[in-house]
Formats: structure tokens, C-alpha cells, sequence
């Protein structure tokens, strides 16, 4: 039997409600029979708010990470670009033969980045390239640094400032000197709370059994973003002592470039094309054997790889919300059966079909709407929790609350429709003589 007695039926509205009266009715109706059977609405907001959770932390997260990574690249220099062996922004394993694209490409050479630094349209021009290092000072050991050979002239254009020293000089790097710049985290994890200008630092050749000694000129803070917080370690080289002291390869290697203010960026991506096809002795009908790789065109890829995210974010909801969809129609079903007598009440004293109907779609809605307001609620602690303990970021977009909010709405209608359908076709004699 229903918790709900037949008295509640002298609270409906009188026969002929239309317009507003209507809609305040049938929220009043939904609203005191959801509150008469507490445990099972309970227990159905609980079935939606759990899905919406998730994803409501889920999309917090991908939303907080595009902010950061959009923000690093624009502290960057939204305009700089890159020249590279590879386009990764649209790089394909395999072109037919076994062998990736760029197999046959030439190397990026120290050479080209000189000559590209002194087109018109260029303001500086960095030879730079990537690889891991284990460094040692007396009894400490950080393995797997990430480490970067690098132009002097390089924190111009990296987001962060000098806690102590300074960096290479022109001059360090055409004489190969054996000279580095550490991150504040590497620095304290390798010195502790000594000064590290000027001390001696070695990295250990594990394949020829040697070691390299390394003097210490600067320690960097990097500025905080989402990949200072993921790379907190790591030393820069001049790329001359990479190469040739330390025998790094430089097969990836990459100009950074950066053009002048007063020039579009598409000229100066011109400019840096045309030189390197006439480096490369490249014919018209010759394809480039380089790649241009804007922060633009990085942000694009980015952008494309979040939006599959935000796609599986929505399938997750759908699902989610079908799951309690699924147990609103078999709540508002037995609902629908407690409650024939009031519904036989509520016709024989005037109200329409379209009235009894909007009463129980109205009903189901607040069932899934509650569900995803206290999903959405527990999915915000959840991404300020994310947020709080570790490095990742976390942002509740605006649009995901209203798009939550509408879909559980137009959820619980839909799979509210049966039941409700069901109960504006009740003939009133009938109805009043069930038990």
C-alpha cells in the first residue's frame, strides 16, 4: 500500500488549472509525494547522482588541464614557432614501408638555426633538443633527469625566473664548456640547503664507465603550471657539451623560433620555409623534408584530443542517466499503482488527462534533477579534492552544470512519459474502486 494517504488528493488543484497555477500544482503534488516515500526516492537519487559524480569530476579535471596547458603556451609566446624532423601534431607510425615518416629525413643542424636567426623577420632562433641524464653530487643521486641541450639566450622564453646564477653565455656554448643549469627542485634534491653555484656535479656514463663533471651556474624556478608541477626536476646543457661531451644524440632535434613583434606570423613561417628549402637544395616540385609546428597547431591537436575526452564524458552521462532512467520507470510505475485511488480523487473532482499527466512527468524530473544537483555537488568535492592533493588542476565549466541539469530533466521525462501515460488514462469509476 501507499505511504501516501487519500487526504493528500484535497491539496490538488481544482478543475480547469491552467497556466501558472498549473505548474505550481503539479510541483506541490510531486513534491509532497516524493517526500511520502522517502526511502525510494532516496534511493533513486542516490542511482543518478553517482553517475553524474564521476563525470562531473572527470570533466572538472580535462577542463582544468586545457586552462593550464592553453595558459602555459601563451606565457610561452602564443606566436613562436617550431621547426623539427617531425610534425607531431599530425604524425602518422607507418608510411607503407614499416618505417615511420621521417625515416629518411635529415637531422635539424646547428647551422640552419644560425641562418634562420638571421632572417629579417626573426628575432632569435634556438637550436634545442631533448634526452635523460642521471646526475650525482657526493652521496646524492637523481636518475632519469629530464635534461635539454639548448642555445644560450633560452629563459627569454621560458615561463619561470633565477633563484641564483645566470645562464650559458654565446661564448660557453662555441667552446663546448661543461657548464649546467639546474631546476630549484633538482638543486635542493641534490644539494639540500648548500649553495649549489659553483659546485661540481657528475654524470655517470653507465655504458663506457665514465663520468663527466659538470660545474653548476644557475638554479631555475620554472613558473607554476601544469607541467612545471609534473617536471620538477630537470638541468639544462649548453647543446655543443650534449653532443660532445656527453654524447647525447640529436636526431630530434628542433629550432625554436621566435618571431619579431611587428611581423605576422605566417611571413615569418614563409621566411623560415623558404630558407630551409634553399639550405636543403629542395626543387619546387620537392615536398618539404621539415616540419612547422606552431603553438596554434599544438593547441589545435590539444583541443581535438579533449574533445574526445568531453565525448566520452557525455557517453558516460547518457549512461549514467539511463541507469536512473531505467529505475524512474519502475518507480513511478509502482507509484502510479499505490496511488490509483487519488488519481481517481483528483478526475472525478475535474482534473484533465494533460494534468494528471504533467503531475507524474514532473515528478519523475525532480527525481532525476535531485540526483544529478547532489551528483554535481559530491563531483565538485571530488575535483577541489583532486585539485588539493595533487599536482592536477581542476575547473567546473559552467556549460556542463546547466547541460547536467537539462538532461536529467529531460531524462526523467522521458522515462517518466510510460507511467505517466499510464495514469492520465485511468478511467475515475475504475480507479475509486481499486484496492
Amino acid at each position: 500500500m501507499s505511504e501516501r494517504p487519500d487526504s493528500c488528493a484535497a491539496n490538488t488543484a481544482n478543475a480547469g488549472t491552467t497556466g501558472a497555477s498549473a505548474v505550481t500544482e503539479g510541483f506541490t503534488i510531486a513534491w509532497d509525494a516524493l517526500r511520502a516515500n522517502r526511502v525510494r526516492s532516496l534511493l533513486t537519487v542516490l542511482g543518478v547522482a553517482v553517475g553524474v559524480s564521476v563525470v562531473m569530476a572527470i570533466a572538472a579535471l580535462v577542463t582544468g588541464i586545457r586552462t593550464s596547458v592553453m595558459s602555459a603556451f601563451e606565457s610561452a609566446g602564443p606566436n613562436n614557432f617550431v621547426v623539427g624532423r617531425i610534425d607531431f601534431t599530425a604524425v602518422s607510425f607507418s608510411d607503407g614501408s614499416g618505417r615511420p615518416p621521417w625515416w629518411n629525413r635529415p637531422e635539424i643542424e646547428p647551422e640552419e638555426a644560425r641562418r634562420i636567426a638571421q632572417l629579417p623577420s626573426v628575432q632569435d632562433a634556438l637550436y634545442l633538443f631533448d634526452f635523460q641524464v642521471d646526475l650525482q653530487f657526493e652521496s646524492e643521486r637523481v636518475d632519469e633527469v629530464m635534461a635539454r641541450g639548448f642555445s644560450s639566450g633560452w629563459p627569454a622564453y621560458q615561463p619561470g625566473t633565477f633563484l641564483a646564477g645566470r645562464d650559458f653565455t654565446p661564448a660557453e656554448v662555441d667552446q663546448n664548456r661543461a657548464v649546467v643549469v639546474l631546476s630549484a627542485g633538482l638543486a635542493e634534491a641534490l644539494f639540500g640547503q648548500r649553495d649549489p653555484i659553483g659546485r661540481v656535479i657528475r654524470v655517470p656514463n653507465d655504458f663506457r664507465g665514465t663520468q663527466e663533471s659538470f660545474t653548476v651556474i644557475g638554479v631555475m624556478q620554472p613558473e607554476e603550471n601544469i607541467f612545471s608541477t609534473a617536471f620538477q626536476n630537470f638541468a639544462i646543457f649548453p647543446w655543443t657539451a650534449a653532443v660532445r661531451r656527453l654524447r647525447q644524440s640529436a636526431w630530434q632535434a628542433q629550432i625554436y623560433v621566435v618571431p619579431r613583434d611587428s611581423v605576422d606570423i605566417n611571413r615569418a613561417q614563409d621566411d623560415v620555409i623558404a630558407a630551409m628549402r634553399g639550405m636543403r637544395g629542395l626543387g619546387p616540385s620537392e615536398e618539404n623534408n621539415f616540419a612547422i609546428m606552431s603553438s596554434a597547431q599544438i593547441l589545435d591537436m590539444f583541443n581535438r584530443l579533449t574533445a574526445v575526452f568531453f565525448l566520452v564524458i557525455l557517453l558516460l552521462a547518457s549512461a549514467g542517466l539511463l541507469v536512473g532512467g531505467v529505475g524512474v520507470i519502475g518507480i513511478m510505475l509502482i507509484s502510479v499503482t499505490e496511488r490509483t485511488r487519488e488519481i481517481g480523487v483528483r478526475k472525478a473532482i475535474g482534473a484533465t488527462r494533460r494534468e494528471i499527466l504533467w503531475q507524474f512527468l514532473v515528478e519523475s524530473s525532480l527525481l532525476t534533477v535531485g540526483g544529478a544537483a547532489v551528483g554535481m555537488a559530491a563531483g565538485f568535492g571530488l575535483a577541489i579534492a583532486v585539485a588539493t592533493w595533487t599536482p592536477l588542476p581542476a575547473e567546473i565549466p559552467v556549460w556542463a552544470v546547466g547541460t547536467a541539469l537539462i538532461m536529467a530533466a529531460v531524462t526523467g521525462m522521458l522515462f517518466g512519459l510510460l507511467p505517466a501515460y499510464r495514469a492520465s488514462r485511468l478511467e475515475p469509476v475504475a480507479a475509486l474502486r481499486f484496492e
